[in-house]
């Protein structure tokens, strides 16, 4: 120590166990704070524990610790009794490599940490010393803190309210100003000389201690409780005690008390020692004090770090670290030590976890003996864990996580490791939610662009059963292990399992078995994801019932096949299972199911994230169900608006080629018939109805129909016609206009056939001779549906054996590739090269002629009937 003078000292020895550590911490801490040397107390505890594992872990010796007090400050030495391992020289410059790994880290801290410290060797031991000086500051500053932005300075109400209490020897209460008052509504009348503790909520399990009494027993004692306010609500407050006396000698104690979000009004400085201008004093980070240097730079490493060193501080069984969600109703697990597989990451407790204030995340709170209050932490239920502490982490009064800390004896912590483990919460608070914002911004990105990419692809189909395929593929495995969709077809029905997808396609029978034996989850409409026990209940029984099964039997194979996919199967579901409801138009349309393997759950911001895909594949499978209705009827309507079947017509030969353009969702305005009139008479049509849709199939079926009713009635083809026409204008401002081709076919005894033929305004119908000449079978006439009074005329074309009429509509004529088209002539071309074939030849021939002219998928419907009259066989 040089010069200075050795005012006290204090010596203990710690046996080669591993509570030995967590003793000579407390030794160390005692000490110091004894001393009044409350400013390096911390620097001191961290630097012991690190020497005195390195003896008695590493070592594995006993560990003398030795502690010295100056003016100036410290120092604390700690031997072992195995020399051989080798210490660096002091002379050299000294490389520790990573602050991660154990060996060497207590000399790294020692040289960040210590003013100055040293390795001494005897024949006995070695020794290893730091010294820790008192932090000197300018005459007249207690401490200080650097100029900030206005942005950065603590957040306060427009009027701060500091409440001053004053408190006599005998806990009654002898002071209460206005603003105690104010915050709290109890007037000073009501209040003076009652006991303090019948307005506090003191974070101390009731009936166990008083932990308020002993606060104020103290000289200075700073911290969080609640007061108990008029209106029977706990109001949290940060609070300054300070212990004085008056001039007769009586004691009582002075609080100062602000609310909660305001501490930084009372809250002593970490420790900001305002230093010279030109000192050289090291500068010490309190979070990096507590994590150590450097700090992990990942959430999750972070958080692991804080929790094992929680546990390491207050010489603990366990500790946990629960993040708040955004609304502060629910706290996540994150990162745990010492608990089993069940309670670890993901897991959600409710902020208000008990009855009354004791359950609260929101205050600390110590738990003796978790016997006392069952259920009050129920992240520790069925842990061992008798004894517990838990505090808040809290950034700018905004509840943003709980840390705690528990050991398997009762009786363990008391309100002084409360604060002690507040003091290290509030330190590394800023620092968490720094980085959980980080995460959270980088998991949004992540979300973004995960919802446009599913958006797209659900966009991109109108088929249920792609639509369900889809749901699955973008869940497994990117949000869950496995999935399951169920379906309603209707408010009547019951759920459906219509999609199962695991990521081990090996297990997706079992599961899929699993699940059709269970009761599907009800379909309830409120937004969120529920929890469904159900799956995992099932697994475990099933794989229960297969082990009692296989008990006795001789198997020397090992498991045979069934049993090992039943307990794959309960594997694969005994985690977290949550149902999101499938809501479009109001309407439960199903449910999308999402599970985890064995003791793990869903983490907050993934179920935020299936939510919203939910909402978006609920839509797109209503949108699948209605455009599956609505091809099914457009092709019934479609069904009903063409002929059941064509009639034997003796001597002619008859063939129908129709195609529907597009996907088959709209009704098409082509239509043909072929029908008979009365014995020896036939009739036959081929039309193009304006349009697609209801309305064209209004017309569509009105001239069908009534082609047949009146050529039956007797009339001949112009008089079909120009009714046909009269009934079209009738329909008014729904009509469509139409063209028509129109025929009567009388098969003639010597082996030709007579057609009489109206063509409105319909592609004429070509003859197609022996000879292979091609010609127009029918003059054009007006089309109908436009003109009132409408004059046709009918013309006789006779078809010789061998002969081809041939009739298309203007889907046919009008194929189009780039700016060429088919055409009339185009049409003549192919039908002259189809001279000796048959009628249903001919159509083919004419369908793959206008399937090849263009590369692209036909616009418009198509419609070709073919007739023709087939040469006598040869003799």
């Amino acid at each position: 120590m040089g010069s200075a003078v050795i005012t006290a000292r204090a010596a203990a020895t710690f046996d080669p166990v591993g509570r030995s550590v967590a003793t000579a911490r407390a030794f160390v801490r005692d000490t110091l704070q004894g001393w009044g040397y409350t400013d390096i107390v911390d620097d001191a505890v961290v630097l012991t524990s690190e020497l005195v594992t390195n003896a008695v872990v590493h070592a594995g010796t006993a560990a003398d610790v030795l502690c010295l007090r100056t003016e100036l400050g410290v120092r604390v030495e700690v031997s072992d009794h195995y020399p051989e391992r080798e210490i660096p020289l002091q002379s050299t410059r000294l490389d520790f490599g990573s602050p991660d790994r154990e060996g060497g880290r207590g000399l790294l801290l020692c040289a960040a940490l210590a003013s100055r410290w040293g390795v001494e060797y005897t024949p006995a031991h070695k020794q290893v010393w730091f010294q820790l000086d008192l932090p000197e500051r300018p005459v007249g500053i207690r401490s200080a803190g650097p100029l900030l932005p206005i942005d950065l300075l603590p957040v306060a109400d427009e009027r701060v309210r500091v409440a001053v209490v004053q408190i006599d020897h005998s806990g009654s209460i002898a002071g209460w100003n206005d603003d105690a008052a104010f915050l709290f509504g109890h007037t000073a009348e009501q209040v003076t000389g009652k006991q303090l503790t019948d307005f506090t909520a003191w974070p101390q399990t009731p009936g166990t201690s008083t932990g308020i009494a002993d606060a104020l027993q103290l000289s200075r004692w700073e911290g969080s409780y609640g007061i108990r306010g008029a209106d029977g609500r706990t109001i949290p407050v940060y609070a300054s005690h300070l212990r004085v006396r008056d001039t007769q000698g009586e004691p009582s104690t002075v609080c100062l008390l602000v609310r909660d979000h305001e501490r930084a009004v009372l809250q002593s400085p970490v420790r900001a020692p305002v230093t010279d201008a030109g000192s050289e004093s090291r500068k010490t980070d309190p979070f990096e004090v507590f994590i150590g240097s450097p700090a992990p730079d990942d959430l999750d490493g972070l958080l692991q770090r804080t929790v094992e060193r929680a546990r390491d501080m207050l010489d603990a069984d366990s500790a946990f670290l629960l993040l708040a969600t955004d609304d502060e109703t629910e706290l996540e697990v994150r990162a745990t030590t010492g608990l089993p597989s069940a309670r670890q990451r993901f897991a959600r407790v409710p902020v208000e976890a008990g009855t009354g204030r004791y359950g609260s995340a929101r205050m600390p709170a110590v738990h003796e003996d978790l016997t006392v209050v069952p259920g009050a932490v129920p992240l520790l239920s069925d842990t061992g864990m008798r004894s517990v502490v838990t505090v808040p982490l809290k950034v700018e009064g905004r509840l943003t996580g709980s840390l705690g800390v528990a050991a398997e004896s009762p009786g363990r912590y008391t309100n002084e490791e409360a604060l002690r483990l507040q003091f290290a919460a509030d330190r590394i608070a800023l620092a968490v939610e720094s980085a959980r914002l980080g995460e959270l911004e980088r998991l949004r990105r992540g979300s973004l662009s995960f919802l446009v990419e599913a958006s797209d692809l659900l966009a991109g189909t109108l088929d249920r059963d792609q639509t369900l395929a889809l749901m699955a593929q973008m869940t497994v495995p990117t949000l869950a292990t496995w999935c399951a969709v169920y379906t309603i077809a209707d408010q009547s029905s019951e759920p459906y399992l219509s999609y199962v997808l695991h990521e081990d396609e090996e297990l997706i029978d079992g599961l899929k078995a699993l699940l059709s034996k269970i009761s599907p989850p009800d379909p309830v409409p409120t937004p969120g994801a529920r929890v469904w026990a159900a799956p995992s209940a099932a697994a475990h029984e099933a794989a229960l019932r297969a082990s009692m099964r296989s008990l006795g039997r001789d198997q020397p194979d090992g498991l045979g096949s069934g049993m090992r996919t039943t307990l794959a199967t309960a594997a694969a579901v005994g985690g977290e299972t949550v149902v999101l409801p499938l809501v479009a138009r109001n309407r439960v349309i199903g449910m999308l199911t999402l599970g985890k393997p064995s003791d793990d759950h869903f983490r907050q911001e993934i179920l935020e994230l299936a939510e919203d895909l939910s909402r978006r594949a609920a839509l797109a499978l209503d949108n699948a169900r209605l455009y599956s209705e609505r091809m099914a009827i457009s092709q019934s309507l479609q069904r009903s608006l063409l002929p059941p079947g064509l009639p034997d017509v003796p001597n002619v030969e008859i063939e129908v080629i129709y195609r529907a353009a597009g996907e088959g969702n709209e009704v098409g305005g082509d239509f043909y018939d072929v029908f008979p009139i009365r014995d020896g008479a036939y009739g036959f049509a081929i039309g193009d109805v304006c349009g697609t849709g209801p309305e064209a199939a209004a017309v569509t079926g009105l001239a069908r129909h009534a082609l047949r009713l009146l050529a039956r009635e007797g009339f001949g083809g112009p008089a079909v016609l120009e009714r046909l026409n009269a009934a079209i204008l009738d329909e008014g401002s729904r009509s469509r206009f139409l063209t028509l081709l129109y025929g009567e076919l009388w098969p003639q005894e010597d082996g030709s056939a007579l057609l009489k033929v109206v063509c409105a305004g319909h592609p004429l119908p070509l003859r197609l001779r022996q000879d292979g000449t091609v010609e127009a079978a029918a003059e054009p006439q007006p089309l109908l549906g436009v003109i009132e009074d409408l004059e046709l005329y009918e013309q006789t074309v006779t078809l010789d054996p061998g002969d081809v009429l041939l009739c298309v509509t203007d889907g046919v004529t009008e194929r189009r590739e780039g700016t060429r088209m088919l055409g009339d002539d185009g049409l003549a071309d192919v039908l002259t090269g189809c001279t000796g074939l048959t009628a249903g030849a001919v159509a083919g021939r004419v369908l793959r002629a206008v399937e090849r002219f263009a590369a692209d998928p036909a616009s418009d419907d198509m419609a070709i009937l073919a007739m023709r009259v087939p040469e006598p066989p040869a003799v």
